[in-house]
């Protein structure tokens, strides 16, 4: 396991970031991840109720929620849940931290929780109990976890060249951690949950980094239009990148999306 470091903390990174960025219209594109993963996974349940833990500026949430499913929201950056109760006062939204929620036990046949575990430092076993106990015996947890992986790597250096490590005290501060599959095995070994299936999964390809490989239509970074569409690359940058997938399917991935059950 990896971890990747700021210059700020966690809470000060999330708050400053949806602050910046206008509240997520319903996600469009249901081909990339993670609104094709939600899909796939709760289907057409419209009556199961789901969770999405870490729902930051609601671009899944808004999604099931404008489609009539029992979805609820929840984030520990208390403006982002603000922001999205200003835009929809319908939204089933609170602020709350995955550590200790206030709803009841096996309350949720789904939980969706897209890029936030590995914010949790070393032990995430307080996490994953509080998400076992809110999730229904026949629920499933669909997760994402950073890759520990080349992709990632360079968009770390890449990341570290663009802003200041530390900040003015001369400190930095845990960010991310990054999980090989072996990681995730074992994490999972030690919790209520089995693993159901782990599958690779892109969000933000290294190439997007660097303006040449961008689609014509984000060549200005837009980040808002990203997370709604995808990050694109040109045909230069496709071509590349699906060589470099093809050759090393493990170190050219984003993300590992994990499907979980409760344990027997």
């Amino acid at each position: 396991m990896r971890y990747t470091y700021r210059y700020k903390t966690n809470q000060d990174y999330w708050s400053e970031r949806w602050m910046n960025l206008p509240v997520d219209s319903e996600m469009s594109n249901e081909l990339i991840y993670p609104l094709k993963n939600s899909i796939s996974t709760v289907k057409e349940d419209k009556k199961g109720k789901i969770l999405e833990a870490g729902c930051g500026n609601g671009r899944v949430l808004r999604y099931f929620h404008n489609k009539g499913y029992n979805i609820h929201g929840i984030d520990f950056i208390q403006n982002a849940i603000d922001k999205l109760k200003k835009a929809d006062e319908s939204l089933l939204v609170s602020t709350q931290s995955i550590l200790n929620t206030d709803f009841k036990d096996k309350e949720f046949k789904y939980i969706l929780a897209f890029g936030l575990y590995h914010n949790f430092r070393k032990d995430l076993t307080p996490a994953l109990n509080e998400t076992s106990r809110i999730l229904r015996k026949e629920g499933v947890l669909l997760a994402s976890f950073r890759a520990d992986n080349l992709q990632n790597l360079i968009l770390d250096e890449v990341t570290k060249k663009r802003q200041y490590l530390k900040d003015n005290k001369g400190e930095k501060h845990f960010h991310k951690a990054n999980f090989t599959l072996k990681d995730l095995n074992l994490l999972f070994s030690k919790s209520n949950f089995k693993i159901i299936s782990i599958n690779r999964e892109f969000n933000m390809p290294f190439l997007f980094k660097f303006k040449i490989f961008r689609h014509t239509n984000q060549k200005s970074f837009n980040e808002k239009s990203g997370r709604n569409e995808g990050y694109k690359l040109n045909f230069f940058g496709n071509l590349i990148f699906k060589f470099l997938k093809f050759l090393f399917p493990t170190q050219f991935c984003s993300l590992y999306i994990v499907t979980a059950k409760l344990k027997e």
